[in-house]
């Protein structure tokens, strides 16, 4: 019994300390200095499944229609015009050149464009459309077909130059 006592005596001591502190301070609240991430593009998605639907469609040097085959920027610049009415540059060498956000591979979104020195030279020679984890569709070369491939496998990884972002928030106002 004495030591039920004891213990209730501590209890409501812990109890009224409790009770008689003060609520401490908030903390001022603190502006992040990180930038505002940008609006996702619904029409990304558009691309992305405009694009994956043409896998299989034979690769043509020169082609840019489902009808006469592909070639690597003939399908990006097929797929951009047909999904979002944007006109691109018809070669890989024009594309890496235009205009637009260029991305860091730790930040790609579908519907980038990514391009690629396939020839070991260091300039651009390939370009796909980025579809998210990991992967992107393309047209690869003569007697092959458009197709899914991982952007982190060992021949695209050591191609692999840059990639731009063609779709930006502004251009939903811009193409309704």
């Amino acid at each position: 019994m004495h030591l039920s006592i004891r213990l209730l005596g501590l209890v409501s001591l812990v109890f009224l300390a409790a009770c008689s502190s003060q609520a401490p301070i908030p903390a001022p609240a603190v502006q992040s200095k990180t930038p505002p991430i940008m609006s996702f593009n619904p029409m990304a998605d558009d691309v992305l499944f405009r694009a994956i639907g043409l896998v299989g469609t034979p690769y043509v040097w020169g082609g840019n229609t489902p009808a006469s085959g592909f070639d690597c920027s003939g399908l990006i610049g097929f797929v951009y015009n047909d999904v979002t009415g944007i006109r691109l540059p018809r070669t890989t060498t024009q594309m890496i050149q235009m205009k637009g956000q260029t991305v860091s591979r730790s930040k790609l979104r579908s519907g980038d464009i990514l391009f690629f020195s396939t020839a070991g030279h260091g300039r651009v020679s390939h370009a796909g459309i980025y579809v998210g984890d990991g992967r992107f569709v393309h047209a690869p070369s003569s007697g092959g077909t458009v197709r899914l491939d991982s952007v982190n496998s060992t021949y695209w990884n050591n191609a692999y130059l840059q990639a731009k972002r063609v779709l930006s928030s502004e251009t939903v106002v811009l193409n309704p």
